[in-house]
């Protein structure tokens, strides 16, 4: 049997906290091969499509860079440049697409 490449945990700690740093109602976040959620449930957050490939898109950076060398380069490049425009985020958003 395969090993799930994810896990779900609902109502985070950790992405209650980013919800509020990002002023947003509802918020996934990726640690390693977790996909922390706040302000929705496991079923919704997988019946969206989009939102679910851009986590995705963020497991497999954890998994190309390493944890925590993904944790320090996502955060630089935060700095750097912004949520926004940070390179990570913008990859996670054109793999909505895909």
């Amino acid at each position: 049997m395969d090993k799930p490449i994810y896990h779900i945990k609902e109502n985070s700690l950790l992405a209650a906290i980013a919800a509020k740093k990002l002023k947003a109602g509802s918020v996934a976040m990726v640690l390693g091969k977790t996909i922390h959620l706040y302000g929705t449930t496991k079923t919704n957050f997988l019946n969206d499509t989009r939102w679910l490939k851009h986590e995705l898109c963020h497991i497999k950076q954890f998994k190309e860079n390493g944890f925590g060398i993904f944790i320090a380069k996502y955060l630089w490049e935060s700095m750097r440049k912004g949520y926004y425009n940070n390179k990570y985020e913008i990859e996670a958003r054109a793999a909505e697409e895909i």
